[in-house]
């Protein structure tokens, strides 16, 4: 157990440019000041380094969950907090990832921010590619985003800035024990 409280994960699924990444780095910055210990494990770094060589297939996502869950996992295991910002399109390996942690440690965040706005922040061009059909299997798009049944927290990037975001996740925290 952390000093500042059992190992807990943050796992934020929504669309590419919903802003799970944004309010991810804002949440670290303000458990860290309060002295918990925490791992950041965003999409695109995992991707990189975790999961290189991994593709865009249903199964090669499922074993990108799959990768970060597990080492979401151990970092809970050994009472830090970690931060997991993933699309993660498919409910059931998010739940897959869920009961690696242990369902008491795991909070879902549903970063629901419509699609229509995703677009008009994607500063990559992913959209306007896969809208062209350059890129296949986009979460979204051509693939589908399964919105998980049950998240303890629904956030939508509209009414709210990254900030705000984190303090809502913050007080969730609190409330659970985990601060």
């Amino acid at each position: 157990m952390n000093a500042s409280g059992p190992g807990c994960c943050i796992w934020m699924t929504g669309l590419s440019g919903a802003g799970k990444s944004t309010i991810a780095s804002v949440l670290a910055a303000r458990l860290e000041r309060r002295g918990r210990t925490v791992t950041l494990l965003d999409g695109d770094i995992v991707r990189t380094h975790l999961s290189k060589g991994l593709g865009f297939s249903k199964e090669d996502r499922d074993t990108n969950i799959r990768r970060i869950g597990f080492v979401a996992s151990e970092v809970v295991r050994h009472g830090g907090a970690v931060i997991c910002a993933v699309v993660s399109p498919y409910e059931a390996t998010r739940n897959e990832a869920r009961q690696m942690v242990g369902g008491g440690s795991f909070v879902l965040v549903h970063v629901a921010t419509p699609i229509a706005v995703c677009e008009q922040r994607d500063v990559k061009g992913l959209y306007a590619k896969a809208r062209r059909g350059e890129i296949k299997g986009f979460t979204g798009v051509d693939d589908p985003y399964e919105p998980p049944v049950s998240p303890d927290v629904v956030l939508t990037t509209l009414d709210c800035d990254a900030e705000e975001c984190a303090a809502t996740i913050e007080r969730l925290l609190e409330a659970r024990g985990f601060l």
